[in-house]
């Protein structure tokens, strides 16, 4: 098995990778992604032939029918509703970026280096050779004053999601692919790029692949040495490790790597070693020349030194007194998103919430809970963002919030990571009285045992929706006329979740006066996408916090706890709530898991197979998701395959779009394509894009886990996946188990050392720097 880490961070830019050579062959290796790479998207590489994922990529770079995949004709016909909510996050992405050009930005893209980009670079070079110091070189003339709240700008019209869909740009033209194919073909690269190309540069896609050939760097899971290559057979003897082209290419290829990974930026020395170790012989000069064509932005933070007391609001720095700082420079999307969010966020703490409900009444609904879920129902009447922290049994306090929000004649809703949260919270809803609430605002309820799991996002007395859907519109209560979310209180749950850019649409979509709660497990592994925003907002300490002291309840409860804190200690399990199997092997590993799933399990505990979800470290290698779902598929549901490589019946999980996987069932397939059944909703999946969004869904990894939990859950720990351990995967692996948890464990003491002494990677964020300036007390 793979022993890749669940995320890329340990490999990031900095660090001496296979590919730093100027050579290699266009077409060696895999240029595409496939459905697990698409699902965790900047968590990722837990297999080497998934290592640079992307959402619509698939296939070997030496071609075949899953290469086609991307072809002109996979957008044709009718819109799905993932690609429709895609396209609407897409739209409202672009608001945020026109809200964001209105501003004065830090340094003129699309010209040569100048102003005041020119003079951060200069003053970086200085301090790195000694010259000057910190102080005077980042001096600035006049202490700038504290930037005031912007006032609300009013955002746009509601736009559908099925309108966006119908206004998104049409998939690459054939002439054009065909072009693209005879550029490929010349340079020795695999024909099977040329829809992805094309898609990727746009227009005249040929003509700019001819004349810069490590634009085809832009392909998602093209690496350094295949685009070298390409570039050597279209340029020949021009070709050299120190075309400026290419120094530049390789500046965005490893900001896009570094994003893959968690980071919205990389610190400028970092970036400048990854480059010198790709063989770039002025990396310094790769930079500027990234930043002055637009392709990459510079940033100057600053720092707090270790031990010193952060500054509050209205503090300014001595006139003599140093500064740290750091230089950091990232892609304008996640630029974009992290200020948006920033802005979105500091609106929240700084306005006062809209006064649905008198003190009084607060304070009453306060006085009927118990404990921190007193704490949390103040926190909510009196701030506009408060965070909420706790495990799985915590989820109860939201609920208390929302059923006595909705009791005060709030609008309010919570959005789960994805549908089992959503199903699982709405049944924790009803049990708290949410239905009563509902009732009491004029909302229909359903008879006595409620709607089906399946319909509950769709029932007007359980408000309670996923975030993708809330987003898209496709779920929740919609938009009001200016484009915000009809609501007065959002409860966001699994916010450990949320990358930058989804933070920042829920935050820009919240009217005026509305409150945000963002609750979650800390513990667990962070989002999928770039960012690290619950931790970076439990660092800042710009709102309330409250903790939950509800714990986990038994023996599952008490060994996740002790995980949480670094420490894996022997539980008493009477109920056989955990079991640990021992192996010496990876064929033992293999052999024990389905003997577990479809036999042990169902008999000594009473969880039946398909209540039973198998968690390992990777997809490849003997002992991974592969190798593990065909040994499950062959016992527990055997066929020729027919479909794609599916039959009915079949477990799987489908990423519709980067970072989501939604686990469910085959039902059929037709000429329409694979028929899934996920979470009681209906999906079809197009025959061209099957390859790229389903697999089979018996095993999956802790990062499509997440956000879910299952009666009865195997952990698989073989002998290899020592390197891929750490505590917050261990702690989300181990927590998704409802009523038990084995452990096929082969990895002896690397599993507690795991635990006591490997915590989260740490990823490179702006946030905390950009929420300084706008709230107090920061």
């Amino acid at each position: 098995m793979s022993t890749e880490p669940e995320t890329t961070e340990d490999t990031e830019p900095g660090t001496p990778g296979t590919e730093s050579t100027a050579g290699g062959d266009a077409g060696a290796g895999q240029a595409g992604g496939s459905a697990e790479a698409a699902t965790e998207r900047g968590q990722g590489a837990e297999d080497s032939d998934a290592a640079e994922p992307s959402a619509g990529r698939s296939g070997e770079a030496g071609g075949g029918p899953a290469g086609e995949a991307g072809s002109g004709d996979a957008g044709a016909g009718q819109v799905s509703e993932a690609e429709a909510e895609l396209r609407a996050q897409r739209a409202e992405r672009e608001r945020i970026e026109q809200r964001k050009a209105e501003k004065s930005g830090p340094i003129e893209a699309g010209t040569k280096l100048s102003g005041k980009a020119a003079d951060l670079l200069a003053a970086v070079r200085a301090v790195e050779s000694g010259e000057k110091p910190v102080a005077t070189v980042f001096e600035d003339p006049a202490p700038a004053p504290r930037r005031a709240p912007a006032e609300p700008v009013r955002r746009p019209q509601p736009v559908a999601a099925e309108t966006v869909a119908a206004a998104a740009a049409p998939s690459p033209a054939p002439e054009a692919v065909q072009t693209v194919r005879r550029v490929l073909t010349e340079g020795g690269a695999p024909e099977a790029l040329a829809p992805q190309v094309a898609a990727a540069l746009g227009e005249g896609a040929d003509e700019l692949l001819r004349a810069d050939p490590w634009q085809l760097l832009r392909v998602a899971g093209v690496r350094p040495d295949q685009a070298d290559g390409f570039a050597r057979a279209l340029l020949g003897a021009e070709c050299g490790p120190d075309d400026e082209r290419r120094g530049r290419a390789l500046t965005v290829w490893l900001l896009d790597q570094a994003a893959l990974a968690g980071h919205t930026a990389l610190e400028m020395p970092a970036l400048l070693a990854a480059l010198a170790q790709r063989s770039v012989p002025d990396p310094d000069g790769a930079v500027q020349d990234a930043i002055a064509e637009g392709e990459a932005l510079v940033f100057q933070d600053a720092l707090t030194e270790p031990g010193a007391p952060a500054p509050t609001g209205g503090e300014e720095p001595a006139e003599d007194e140093e500064r740290p700082v750091r230089v950091l420079v990232g892609l304008e999307r996640y630029a974009l998103a992290e200020e948006s969010l920033a802005d979105g966020l500091a609106r929240l703490v700084n306005s006062t919430p809209k006064q649905d409900g008198s003190a009084e009444e607060w304070e009453r609904a306060a006085a009927g809970a118990q404990g921190s879920a007193a704490e949390l129902l103040r926190a909510v009447a009196g701030h506009g963002l408060v965070l909420h922290t706790g495990a799985e049994a915590s989820l109860a306090e939201p609920a208390v919030l929302l059923h006595a929000a909705r009791g005060l004649r709030l609008r309010a809703w919570a959005a789960a990571h994805g549908p089992i949260g959503r199903d699982r919270f709405a049944a924790l809803l009803r049990r708290a009285g949410g239905a009563g609430a509902a009732q009491s605002s004029g909302d229909a309820v359903d008879g006595p045992g409620g709607p089906s799991p399946a319909a509950a996002h769709t029932a007007s007395d359980v408000p309670v929706t996923t975030v993708p859907g809330l987003l898209a519109g496709t779920e929740g209560p919609g938009r009001d006329a200016d484009g915000a979310l009809d609501l007065d209180l959002l409860v966001v749950l699994d916010a450990p979740q949320l990358d930058v850019e989804t933070a920042a649409l829920l935050t820009e979509s919240l009217p005026d006066g509305a409150r945000l709660v963002l609750a979650g497990d800390p513990g667990v592994l962070w989002s999928v996408g770039p960012g690290r925003v619950f931790a970076d907002l439990l660092a800042a300490r710009i709102c309330p916090q409250i903790a939950s002291r509800r714990p986990d309840p038994g023996p599952l409860g008490e060994l996740v706890s002790g995980i949480g804190v670094g420490e894996l200690t022997q539980v008493e399990a009477p109920g056989k709530e955990v079991v640990i199997v021992p192996v010496r092997d990876a064929g033992e590993a293999v052999h024990r898991t389905v003997q577990l799933v479809a036999d042990s399990v169902p008999r000594a505990i009473g969880v039946p197979a398909e209540e039973t979800q198998v968690i390992t470290p990777g997809h490849g290698g003997a002992v991974g998701t592969r190798a593990l779902n065909a040994a499950l598929k062959e016992r527990l549901n055997p066929g020729p395959g027919r479909f794609g490589g599916f039959d009915p019946g079949d477990r799987v999980v489908h990423s519709p779009v980067p970072g989501r996987a939604v686990t469910g069932r085959v039902v059929k397939a037709d000429a329409e394509g694979l028929h899934l059944s996920c979470a009681g909703e209906a999906v079809v999946v197009p025959k061209e894009r099957v390859d790229q969004t389903v697999r089979h869904g018996w095993a999956l990894t802790a990062h499509q886990a997440v956000g879910s939990r299952w009666p009865a859950v195997v952990v698989v720990l073989p002998g290899d996946a020592a390197q891929a351990l750490s505590r917050p995967w261990v702690y989300t692996a181990f927590g998704r188990a409802d009523r038990h948890l084995s452990v096929v464990h082969g990895v002896e003491q690397a599993l507690p050392r795991a635990v006591a002494e490997v915590p989260a990677k740490p990823r490179t964020t702006r946030l905390p720097a950009l929420l300084a300036p706008q709230v107090a007390g920061v």
